[in-house]
This record gives structure tokens, sequence and C-alpha cells, in this order.
């Protein structure tokens, strides 16, 4: 991606739609139009209301990395340069590993193929999909200068109309040791259009559970089971379409770029992010 992601901002009492801010850490994609404004996507404040009481979840889909290698059945990966947000890794298969119940994703200083750092990014596409549900993993993170982990979701027709067509989930997303996770939603109205809010995560060097829970009228982000933010989707309300169709996962840890910095601090490498599992299920009421 060309220098989507330049800035994010604290939403406050009122959710406000973020537009014209950068969004994928994650594709290539230039010619991205901003729109100057779109009505807000929230249904009322940072706790908006849930349009289904207690709704109740079958699993569906899960890795609990419980063996001794990434289960390539459900896991691919996207691999070397990606050429986005001035990012400063190299992807490559080693750098993903599964021991003691976690799949790790290590950054190191590393130099190949003329990025200075070496790290792993892993994707569902092309083996599961979904649309709506509850998807949720528990994450250990790391918090060094330059790390930029994610937990995130892409359309699945990305390959036929490309981003931000497609649409965006991020579920999980920090940077540096700033002590909180980003949720945000990208999608396309006449160009790139975002919106999200952050919540504290004090000690995410600990394990915490990262989740949404989306059905057709909304997507509601968690953290520990505490919800912190509501975007609106029903009837495709401002160009959200593309939030009713099948999105696959990926996780990633990213080296410097647009978002951390490009200032990455060697001493601490290599530094890993841990996933304990990674769940996936159907709303049955």
């Amino acid at each position: 991606m060309t220098n989507l992601k330049s800035t994010h901002l604290t939403l406050t009492a009122v959710m406000i739609l973020l537009v014209s801010l950068s969004a994928c850490k994650k594709n290539t994609f230039d010619n991205v139009k901003p729109v100057t404004s779109v009505t807000p996507v929230t249904t009322d404040t940072a706790t908006g209301p849930n349009t289904v009481a207690n709704p109740t979840y079958a699993l569906v889909w899960s890795d609990e990395f419980n063996g001794t290698t990434v289960d390539t059945t459900k896991w691919g990966y996207d691999l070397g340069n990606l050429h986005v947000n001035n990012e400063e890794e190299y992807y490559q298969t080693q750098n993903a590993t599964v021991a003691n119940g976690n799949l790790v994703i290590t950054a190191k200083a590393q130099a190949v193929g003329g990025q200075l750092y070496t790290s792993a990014r892993l994707t569902t596409a092309g083996k599961f999909s979904q649309d709506y549900g509850r998807i949720e993993a528990s994450i250990k993170l790391p918090t060094g200068q330059g790390m930029w982990p994610a937990f995130w979701m892409l359309g699945a027709n990305i390959s036929t109309v490309s981003w931000p067509t497609c649409g965006e989930l991020d579920i999980m997303e920090t940077v540096n040791n700033q002590a909180l996770n980003y949720g945000t939603m990208h999608w396309n109205v006449n160009g790139h259009v975002s919106y999200g809010s952050t919540t504290p995560v004090t000690t995410k060097s600990d394990y915490h559970l990262y989740a949404i829970e989306w059905d057709r009228n909304e997507i509601r982000w968690y953290v520990d089971g505490t919800l912190y933010q509501t975007g609106n989707i029903a009837n495709n309300v401002n160009g959200t379409d593309a939030f009713h169709l099948p999105f696959f996962i990926i996780l990633n840890l990213a080296v410097g770029g647009d978002f951390p910095g490009q200032s990455v601090d060697q001493t601490l490498l290599p530094e890993s992010m841990y996933v304990d599992y990674v769940r996936v299920y159907k709303q049955t009421n």
C-alpha cells in the first residue's frame, strides 16, 4: 500500500467517522481518492446498542496451535517484500513456528531481499473465510520500538474488486510500546474511508482476548470481553455493503513503517507475537 496509514485518531465520547486517513498496512493500492464527508457510521456512542440480546455462538473453525508446525491446511503465507507503508520487513515462512501451544511470529534483525528485518505473515485466504459471527484470538504482543503486530481480516473478493472496495476489519493492531489497541473498519465510498477507535491495553505483553462480533446490523469490537466500539452496517448504510460478504483472517508482525515510524530498536530483537488460539463462531440465534 502507498502511504495510506499516516495517523490514527483517538475517538472519545462520540465516535467520529475517520475519513481520508491511512488504512491498510497490508497491501499495495495506488490512486486512492479520499472522500471529504460521510455521515458517521456509529449507531450511538462507543458502547452503542447490541442488536441481539445475548447472542449465542457455535464454533465452526479454529486453530489451537497444539502441534509442532504451522497447519498449512488452515494457513498460507504472504512472502517477500510486499512494498507497503515503507515497512522494513521481508516475510518468510521460517519466522512462523508453533511451540508450547502457540503460534510464534518472530521479527529478526536479518537482512534479506533488500530489507533489514525478517518476519512472517499468515493468512487463511483461499482456505477459510466467513461472513458474520464472532472472530477472536488470544495474543501476547511485543512492545519494542518499530513493532507493528496485527490480527485482521480482508474481504475474500479482494482479488477481483481490490482494496478498499473489498473491506477490511482490524481486530487487533498496535505499535511500539503504546498501551493501546486500534480497532478499525475500512471500506470504499468514492474512495477510502475508515471508522475506528482505540482502547487501553496496559499489559499487552500479557495474553489478551481480541474479538469482534459481527451480524447483519453491526460490528462490535471487544478486548477481554469489554465492548469498546460499534459500527453500524445495517441496510448497507454509508456504502458498507462490503461487510455483508465473506472475509479471511490475517496474522502478521510488521517491522517499521509509516505507523510505528522507521526507527527500530534492534537491541530488543528478536521479538515475537504469541497466538494461543484463533477461533471463529457462527451465531445460532
